[in-house]
């Protein structure tokens, strides 16, 4: 995870090193602005993503999440045939519900209830994978209209880029697992926690998640866990990265997010531990089920 804060200049090196390191995928965050950081630079993910498309070739590319919170699906679908032409079929879509903050109040609008981003998120995943599959699409819904929405040339990958839905409550777990091509989870963290509260928490989502998973797409669907959603941060030490992923893998994670050391909070840390992992831990774990 590349956080969208840095001008050009500075970014350009931290994507091109994902890639050489040998990562499966890098992701930004897409957000108007950003918890503690929604005072400071910030730059939109879109944009950013296009820029990364050009200085990478293999790596995937991915948002971390989407948001309904300022997206409507139609310019939004224009705006990932574009990414996945210009990574020539590399783009991962990571799409949550959106939460409350600034995302939702800056536009001025009313704020909903949990049910109601719910309900938005389900409409919004199913209005943009219909718009990426079909070429003049119509929707009507509760929340977004398209009339004859046109999508050509498509997305490079067939029949669209992947979705992969972020889904930490019951209803919308059980959606990414009967919609989604993959599932994305924070582990739901609470202030206070401790470090092994939050694992058990992980542990019960997942559990959940299986049993929600039809049994037909349990070899088809991606599972990725934000691992600095702890109260440790994961690449705090190569030990503490070690642990973490073991503890994924024996969860049924395929993919896990990491966030490259910032110089504060959040994501405090040392670039010296992410080359340390890249270099001696990250080649132990190439192989396993990835992100597609």
């Amino acid at each position: 995870m590349i956080l969208p804060e840095d001008r050009w200049w500075a970014a350009e090196p931290k994507w091109r090193a994902a890639e050489e390191y040998g990562f499966d995928h890098a992701w930004t965050y897409d957000h108007l602005g950003w918890r503690s950081l929604v005072d400071g630079p910030w730059f939109g993910a879109v944009p950013t993503l296009a820029a990364a498309a050009m200085v990478t070739s293999t790596i995937k590319l991915g948002t971390f999440v989407a948001s309904p919170n300022f997206r409507h699906p139609v310019p939004f679908a224009r705006e990932v045939v574009t990414l996945d032409d210009l990574a020539d079929g590399r783009l991962v879509l990571g799409i949550g519900a959106g939460g409350r903050g600034y995302d939702s109040s800056v536009l001025g609008g009313p704020e909903l209830s949990a049910a109601q981003r719910a309900d938005r998120f389900v409409e919004f995943v199913e209005a943009l994978d219909h718009l990426l599959r079909t070429d003049g699409a119509d929707h009507t819904g509760t929340y977004y209209t398209a009339r004859g929405a046109r999508n050509l040339p498509g997305c490079v990958q067939k029949p669209r880029s992947p979705l992969l839905l972020a889904a930490d409550g019951p209803r919308t777990i059980r959606f990414a697992a009967e919609a989604g091509d993959g599932w994305i989870t924070t582990g739901r963290p609470q202030d206070g926690e401790t470090y092994d509260d939050w694992w058990a928490r992980v542990r019960e989502l997942s559990n959940r998640f299986d049993d929600a998973l039809p049994e037909s797409r349990r070899d088809r669907v991606a599972r990725c866990l934000n691992l600095d959603s702890s109260p440790v941060f994961s690449l705090s030490s190569t030990e503490a990265f070690a642990e973490a992923v073991g503890r994924a893998e024996e969860l049924g994670f395929t993919d896990v997010v990491v966030h490259w050391p910032r110089g504060g909070e959040p994501y405090q840390g040392r670039e010296a531990v992410l080359e340390e992992v890249a270099a001696d831990l990250l080649p132990k774990v190439q192989g396993r089920d990835q992100t597609n």
